[in-house]
């Protein structure tokens, strides 16, 4: 296990930029399915990763190799990439399966393997690039030095790093940082918690996570005293980096991960263009940095990410420590805060509100002494708006423990989700045409901004014609009609020696032609990142590899005992641990929430905690050097 290092709250991050390999900003969306991943790109994607048939991190979001190289074909049409997850780990008996699905995917045209089980690179796998998972815990630079030292070119970091971290794992490595900005935080480290197969048997580490860490429980002290009844106490807020994008880059950060492979489309559609947009201006004023894609996007609404599932925003512990990283009363997407309860009729509520409400709108609201409820009860309540007239909004029926004053948030937005059902986006890459005079007729060259070539040639009687001006203006619109294409007008000349009479049907056909072999020498062009060398001599960072190295097959033993470990334990899901072991280890500290944190409250009682969820008791363990907590408990599934 790599350490983080010690907590500084006042330890600000220099300003210069780090220096790294590639000035080049990759926005990378989740895709659920081949059809999200497109929408993903049109809407401003210049990566997407996607789960294959098996041995993903979402067991539920799997897809056949045929869909991912459908995938793959959209995607290249924009040199944009799409990343295969096979990032679980993997049992001795799934490996040949496992490796005749990595040579699938790489002929569906994948650019890259997203990786958590070391036991791959030993297998015969095709020259494909590896990205180091985050599920394989990569907080230090020490391990992520090693990792591009066995052939990784892009690592996805712990969420946990601050900038000061980050910083210091870009300067030591010439791979690709690739940081998450958006989405879902698991409280664990990830990669670093068995709670979900202890209690469900369930593994995380498998794909299959039963998130018990959202889960209401209680906080005591050892004694029994209660320090929090019925509250959500291991639910984080949702990521939201917005604020820190333009620090992330000077950090060093050059890949932005958007988490979401089991969101719906209207949240991929959204949060991907509104990232998309916050990208873009800081290129257009810093000249030194780029897309990593082509085209530029055309969206048809305003991006918003709070109209979208969340569960509020943090940026988690990127500018270090602080409270609000939790939000203990509910796991589910609250909403936006839009209204209070002025009046209430027997079918019907009157608010004060700014905002305009709709036919199909979702509300939500806590009821009064909503924490008293029982660990069954919902505590967040929810009504749909049947109509809405003004201020005064119709339902089925208003339920009795709606109060007036109530604070009403908005979950659904039906107005929204309507514009975001539609088509959405557009993908424009801008192009020069120039038409010239061969000896039996004339030649269309289309020319993209990123200097791709389509040529087409039109074989013509030459007629000069009567009317120069209105065949100039004739010629100029016909070619200049690419609205049905990927491609607009930027720039079009008229280089023959006259201006020859040609009917609109022969110059609709040459620019046809013409943008077919630009499409085709745009793909025919493309290549895929390369794979890096694995060096053999390289020694891993630590000697010994506890259960939570997560360690599962012959294959992953051998590779890190030829790296130069020399005690390696079975992963947890193997190894029948019997007896009380960490269970997740987490930066989210509850005596931090809770103000009893030694460090923050001097002279604090640094008292022994417990988490109760429903009947199972969690002892909560802290180490305080490292700000880290972890929870311990016995495994039920043995």
């Amino acid at each position: 296990m790599s350490n983080v290092g010690i907590f500084r709250p006042n330890e600000q991050p220099p300003k210069e930029p780090v220096e790294v390999a590639s000035n080049r900003l990759e926005l990378l969306a989740p895709a659920k399915n081949a059809d999200y991943g497109i929408e993903a790109i049109k809407h401003g994607a210049d990566a997407v990763y996607i789960g294959g048939p098996a041995f993903g991190a979402r067991a539920t979001a799997g897809n056949s190799v045929e869909d991912i190289a459908r995938l793959c074909e959209f995607a290249h049409r924009y040199h944009a990439q799409v990343f295969v997850a096979i990032n679980t780990i993997l049992m001795d008996d799934e490996l040949p399966l496992a490796q005749q699905l990595i040579w699938d995917v790489y002929h569906a045209g994948a650019d890259a393997l997203i990786v958590q089980d070391m036991g791959i690179l030993q297998l015969d796998i095709p020259p494909i690039a590896l990205h180091a998972s985050t599920q394989m815990d990569n907080r230090s630079p020490e391990k992520v030095a090693f990792l591009e030292q066995v052939g990784f070119s892009q690592v996805v970091l712990a969420r946990e790093l601050g900038l000061t971290q980050i910083r210091e794992v870009a300067k030591n490595t010439n791979m690709q940082i690739e940081f998450f900005i958006h989405g879902a935080l698991c409280v664990a480290y990830s990669g670093l918690c068995n709670l979900s197969h202890a209690f469900s048997n369930r593994s995380a580490n498998r794909g299959e996570c039963s998130q018990m860490c959202r889960l209401p429980g209680e906080l005591k002290t050892r004694q029994g005293e209660v320090l929090a009844e019925n509250e959500h106490l291991l639910s984080l807020k949702d990521n939201n980096q917005t604020d820190n994008l333009e620090a992330l880059i000077d950090a060093g950060v050059r890949s932005f991960k958007i988490e979401g492979r089991l969101k719906d489309l209207s949240y991929v559609k959204n949060v991907t263009a509104h990232y998309r947009q916050a990208l873009d201006k800081i290129i257009a004023k810093r000249p030194e940095l780029s897309a990593s894609s082509h085209g530029r996007c055309e969206h048809t609404f305003t991006p918003d990410p709070e109209k979208t599932f969340n569960r509020g925003r943090t940026d988690y512990f990127v500018n270090e420590r602080s409270q609000g990283v939790s939000d203990f009363r509910s796991p589910k997407y609250i909403g936006e805060e839009v209204a209070t309860v002025s009046k209430l009729g027997k079918d019907f509520i009157e608010v004060n509100s700014s905002e305009e409400f709709n036919n199909g709108d979702g509300l939500a609201y806590f009821p009064p002494n909503y924490t008293k409820a029982k660990q069954s009860d919902d505590k967040l309540q929810g009504l749909r708006v049947n109509r809405a007239e003004g201020l005064r909004l119709y339902v089925t029926a208003v339920p009795g423990d709606l109060k007036v004053g109530a604070t009403i948030y908005r979950n659904h937005n039906q107005a929204f989700e309507m514009v975001l059902a539609k088509e959405s986006s557009k993908r424009i890459i801008e192009a020069d045409l120039s038409l010239t005079d061969t000896d039996d007729g004339v030649e269309l060259t289309i020319t993209d901004q990123y200097g791709h070539q389509g040529k087409a040639v039109l074989a013509i009687e030459k007629q000069p014609a009567t009317d120069y001006d209105k065949t100039q203006k004739n010629i100029r619109k016909q070619l200049s009609k690419l609205g049905s294409t990927d491609f607009v007008a930027r720039d079009v000349q008229i280089n023959t020696q006259q201006m020859w009479f040609m009917p609109a049907s022969q110059l609709n056909g040459l620019r046809r032609e013409a943008v077919t072999a630009l499409e085709t020498a745009r793909v025919d062009e493309y290549q895929r990142p390369t794979a890096w060398k694995h060096n053999q001599d390289a020694v891993y960072p630590v000697k010994h590899l506890s259960f939570m190295g997560n360690v599962a097959n012959e294959k992953a033993k051998a590779f890190y005992t030829q790296h130069g470990v020399i005690e390696i334990e079975d992963t947890y899901e193997k190894n029948g641990i019997t007896e009380d072991a960490p269970l997740m280890v987490t930066k989210h500290c509850l005596r931090f929430n809770f103000n009893l944190c030694p460090k923050e409250v001097p002279g604090i009682k640094a008292d022994p905690m417990v988490l109760e969820i429903g009947k199972d008791v969690l002892k909560l363990v802290f180490d305080c050097p490292k700000c880290e907590m972890m929870v311990v408990g016995a495994n039920r599934q043995v």
